[in-house]
């Protein structure tokens, strides 16, 4: 091999493969989609490997391509860090900040916090996914997931933003339609509205009450993998739900949605989880110190790591 890749050509290759189009690559990146095309073919001629297959609808990665995609990620984020190392990024953040939650949470709390965000820091430049299914930080390029409850892989840095549960709802119509459950078994025995969304297991839940933690194996007429979907159909009094407190807090509020079994609650807490490659990182610092202060005073309760790891009894890494 004479010639080395650049770090620019491994750049559009990462781009190309995030966005699975030359046209969407090119107009991110202010160039025309032959400029990228010919550099994608250049940095295959330098590999003499094919690195993706080209359709007139999308492109998609081949075995070795899949392979270089990977590397290319991890040098261009080293190089990233060394340059933050040794610049004012240490302590001014700029770059891209690309960040995913689940829609329901995104819409109402994490994208009034992000644009505020961009507001305090213009050198900064954030891309939002509202992924409702669970999210591979590293391979899919993301620098921080917000996590509703769930557990991080040993390898992901944690860092709790809120207090939060799941509690039990219903309408008032539905139970005046079917009666109030006097315990956790009698769920079984409801229409019980579930949700296929991210940590939660399909017709299971797992909530603690004055016997500790009990489960209950729940069905219904209806089920969604969105929880904002879910929220409105126990409004209409289709059946109970099991939604965090930030979601059914206004329903509750409003007299809308009344809580069942007040007594049982499931835990799961609002996270920032983020790669330990990124720990020094001054554009995930400072958005997820900024997320804790403002999500903090919308009520959700910021609190620190260490009352968290106690209370959780876990030993994921955590910063300091």
């Amino acid at each position: 091999m004479n010639n080395l890749p650049s770090l620019e050509d491994l750049r559009l290759l990462c781009a190309v493969v995030h966005n699975k189009s030359f046209v969407a690559t090119a107009k991110e990146s202010g160039a025309s989609p032959a400029y990228v095309s010919k550099r994608i073919a250049m940095l295959e001629e330098i590999l003499q490997v094919r690195l993706l297959h080209r359709t007139t609808r999308r492109v998609t990665v081949t075995e070795d391509g899949e392979i270089v995609f990977r590397w290319a990620l991890r040098i261009v984020e080293d190089v990233e860090q060394m340059t933050e190392a040794v610049t004012t990024a240490k302590t001014t953040p700029r770059g891209l900040l690309r960040i995913s939650s689940s829609a329901g949470f995104g819409r109402m709390h994490l994208a009034p916090a992000l644009s505020e965000l961009a507001v305090r820091y213009p050198s900064l430049r954030i891309q939002l996914a509202l992924l409702d299914r669970p999210v591979d930080l590293i391979g899919e390029g993301f620098d921080i997931d917000i996590r509703i409850g769930g557990e991080s892989a040993p390898n992901l840095m944690i860092k709790r933003i809120a207090a939060n549960s799941r509690i039990l709802c219903a309408s008032p119509a539905y139970l005046e339609r079917r009666g109030t459950p006097a315990s956790i078994f009698d769920l079984e025995k409801h229409d019980c509205i579930v949700i296929r969304e991210r940590d939660q297991s399909f017709g299971v839940w797992k909530l603690r009450g004055p016997k500790g933690v009990e489960t209950a194996r729940v069905s219904g007429p209806l089920s969604c993998n969105n929880g904002e979907i879910v929220h409105q159909w126990a409004i209409a009094g289709h059946g109970i739900i099991l939604r965090s407190t930030w979601d059914v807090e206004s329903s509750l509020r409003d007299g809308i949605l009344v809580r069942v079994l007040p007594d049982y609650q499931q835990e799961a807490d609002i996270s920032a989880v983020y790669p330990l490659r990124l720990n020094e990182s001054a554009k995930v610092r400072v958005c997820v110190e900024f997320l804790q202060q403002r999500l903090g005073d919308k009520g959700l309760l910021p609190v620190g790591d260490e009352g968290y790891r106690l209370k959780k009894g876990i030993d994921w890494p955590m910063e300091s």
